[in-house]
């Protein structure tokens, strides 16, 4: 790897940072939209499957932190290399800079459609691009100052969190609100906790898993982080604790206050509880609330796909124009290029927006689950040669490790067998097939 290309990029983010923008990736319209369809597929009960697909992630961001404590300045990226080579570090790369790129043009043209509930006569093309050059103006900032937005979009939404929850148990409970409050009646009511059975909290882990993709985002802070071997394991401990509560208490929350079965797609469930607390200008908090999640999660998608492209590009798996910085430490022609496909991502949403979302939508988790098996795979390989004893370990590993691979990689075949995904399957498997051929010319020399 080429250390004057990687030392440009300034070691100037914080714990908080570091946290806060991986929360950001994963705090979005999942939870504030998205729940209510896992909240359909499972009942109150699918609070055990955001549980369970946290304890994954655990393993996950675990495996990540041990590496990191015995390959200090490298990133995720640089541990799969280091276990297995270029060529499928060379695939995973490609993949990821797909995968974040995909869920930015989405966001972008998401922040467009929410904006346009207090613009309505702007065109949602304008919009769109108004939000992608917002998002691009921010990436440009130094390190540091990236960081501070993102830790302030982000904390908007993890502070709404915690008011919708302090706010919806208090009219749970009846401290608030009517007399008749609902207390845990709607948890036992309605066919119980598990009103499809038990199993169908396995039939949402393919959703909530989705909702937890972003997190790993951690993995690529390392090389602007001081210390990052020492700040990721106490950061993993208790970002896995922060996501899981604020993906779970909510929907006890919502469950508690709306019957499983009266919740609709139509409009966010939050939408529905802040109405039933008489919040006036409810509709406008809550669109205020989904401008800025989506914002942040393609802020954290642009960071990630640009800082995947500059170890590429370092790592000579990439142009290396590429790998090329601005004197606040910005990889400048990495922006160049997202900025482009943001554009064209926009203006495809203009033409053909529900095909493009119905073909995005799904690629996202799939990747993830790529990229989370690879991590643990990297770990499994490398932990019997470490140079040096990790000063972190994953709880009961190897074994553990192993579950969580053989867990991860379930729900992938689970994914690929599904109809609903079959057009964005189709491209993230010929993407897949073509970047394995380029790989196998690219390094046919066996250079490693």
């Amino acid at each position: 790897m080429n250390k004057a290309n990687e030392a440009s990029l300034q070691k100037k983010l914080r714990p908080r940072h570091i946290t806060f923008m991986a929360m950001g990736g994963v705090i979005g319209t999942g939870i504030f939209k998205g729940s209510a369809e896992t909240i359909g597929l499972a009942g109150p009960g699918v609070v055990l499957t955001y549980i369970f697909a946290g304890l994954l992630l655990l393993v996950v961001l675990g495996a990540m932190a041990e590496m990191a404590t015995v390959y200090p300045g490298r990133n995720m990226k640089d541990f799969v290399r280091e276990a297995f080579g270029e060529r499928l570090s060379f695939i995973m790369g490609w993949l990821y800079c797909f995968m974040w790129l995909s869920v930015c043009v989405i966001e972008v043209i998401a922040a467009g459609s929410f904006l346009q509930y207090w613009l309505p006569d702007v065109p949602l093309w304008v919009l769109s691009l108004a939000s992608a050059a917002l998002i691009l103006v921010i990436n440009m900032m130094s390190v540091g100052s990236f960081g501070e937005v993102e830790f302030w979009l982000a904390g908007i939404k993890i502070a709404m969190i915690i008011i919708f929850i302090v706010l919806g148990a208090c009219i749970l409970f009846g401290i608030i609100g009517s007399a008749d409050a609902p207390y845990l009646r709607n948890y036992t009511e309605h066919g119980g906790f598990f009103p499809n059975g038990w199993t169908a909290i396995f039939s949402a882990l393919l959703v909530v898993t989705f909702s937890y993709g972003g997190s790993e985002l951690i993995g690529l802070t390392l090389t602007e982080t001081q210390h990052a071997e020492k700040v990721l394991p106490k950061i993993v401990s208790s970002f896995i604790v922060r996501v899981i509560l604020f993906f779970t208490l909510p929907i006890l929350v919502i469950c508690g206050l709306i019957p499983w079965n009266e919740i609709g797609g139509q409009s966010s469930p939050f939408v529905q509880v802040l109405n039933a607390a008489g919040l006036r200008g409810s509709a406008h908090v809550m669109n205020f609330i989904l401008v800025t999640a989506v914002l942040s999660a393609a802020n954290s998608g642009i960071y990630g796909a640009t800082r995947m492209l500059h170890t590429m590009a370092s790592a000579g798996e990439a142009p290396k124009m590429l790998a090329r910085t601005s004197k606040r430490g910005a990889p400048v022609n990495a922006l160049k290029l997202s900025a482009v496909i943001l554009i064209v991502g926009a203006m495809l949403g203009f033409f053909a927006q529900e095909h493009l979302f119905r073909v995005l939508m799904a690629v996202p988790g799939f990747v993830v689950l790529l990229v989370w098996i690879c991590i643990c795979l990297a770990q499994l390989k490398l932990h019997k040669s470490y140079p040096v004893k990790p000063a972190f370990r994953v709880w009961g590993s190897p074994y553990i490790t192993v579950l969580t691979v053989l867990c991860l990689s379930v729900i992938a075949t689970l994914f690929l067998f599904d109809e609903q995904n079959r057009i964005s399957i189709g491209v993230c498997l010929a993407l897949l097939v073509l970047l394995t051929a380029w790989s196998l010319l690219r390094f046919r020399r066996g250079r490693e």
